[in-house]
């Protein structure tokens, strides 16, 4: 008789842990907590010598900055997530003066554009004056927004004014590794991406959390991208903390006075202050992608 009851417990346990794990809960709502880490030292060293490769920095000034800055910067921010939307922006007052002051140290005056790989560090102004500084746009910096059911994206930032930018969310060829690490405390997935102007990226995302997005306006991947390597760029996005709950995206980022614009058309503006062996696609495709990353 004790046999059978204890036979029974087991069974019952057995499968009660078995519908638990069937019916496990993946939030399709939340926020996750992102580290944007930018290696500012590599940064400036690979500009250097992309301007010295083509006689822009002969006398070296830009080498000068090296010792003068840290190895890199981190920057906290805040990713909000349902089914059909995202909206990635810093958090707010989160040692915003350090980070100011680290990126200004990136931006040396005679190097007010260049090429991709995160070596655009000052900012032309639209306006009649090309050495504006990008101040971003809602909470000390600039905004993200992805619309997941239309396919569309929006970035707000504040140069001497504040615009919303708009664009399609382009896709990224992603070739899956076996390769798997936790992150932030959920299992991940290695990945492998290409964008359309071949910006290599890898990315660790987890069907834990079934929504096809992630920061720096990633996507296209069975799952949330919470890892996410730019090694052009020296810039990596790492998720530290995972909350779900159940709340919308907030609609509230948006500054009702910022003038709209189509991204490609900002990137026009913008190109007509870059120095003249730099007007061309592919420096504007750059002017894009540090936009966006």
């Amino acid at each position: 008789m004790i046999k059978k009851i204890y036979l029974t417990v087991l069974i019952c346990c057995w499968y009660g842990l078995s519908l638990q794990a069937q019916y496990a809960y993946f939030g399709s709502r939340g926020t996750i907590s992102f580290d944007k880490v930018t290696y500012t030292k590599a940064r400036l060293r690979q500009l250097s010598n992309e301007m010295n490769s083509k006689g822009m920095d002969r006398d070296g000034g830009i080498m000068d900055y090296l010792d003068k800055m840290p190895d890199s910067h981190t920057e906290k921010l805040k990713f909000y997530f349902d089914e059909n939307s995202t909206v990635l922006m810093p958090e707010e007052n989160v040692g915003s003066e350090k980070q100011s002051n680290a990126i200004k140290m990136t931006a040396p005056k005679a190097t007010s554009a260049n090429g991709r790989g995160g070596r655009f560090q000052g900012a032309a102004r639209s306006g009649p004056t090309p050495r504006g500084q990008f101040r971003g746009g809602a909470k000390n910096g600039k905004v993200l927004y992805q619309d997941l059911k239309a396919g569309t994206a929006a970035i707000q930032l504040d140069i001497d004014e504040k615009y919303i930018l708009s664009e399609t969310l382009d896709s990224i060829t992603w070739r899956f590794t076996e390769e798997y690490r936790n992150i932030a405390g959920v299992n991940c997935r290695r990945v492998n991406g290409a964008t359309k102007d071949s910006l290599y990226l890898i990315a660790y995302y987890s069907e834990e959390i079934p929504v096809s997005a992630g920061p720096a306006l990633s996507h296209g991947l069975p799952g949330m991208i919470i890892g996410l390597v730019i090694p052009e760029m020296h810039i990596q996005y790492w998720a530290t903390a995972i909350e779900y709950t159940n709340k919308l995206v907030p609609s509230d980022w948006r500054d009702k006075k910022s003038k709209k614009m189509e991204l490609n058309e900002f990137s026009e503006i913008f190109g007509r202050y870059m120095p003249r062996n730099r007007q061309n696609e592919s420096a504007k495709k750059r002017i894009l992608e540090q936009l966006v990353y």
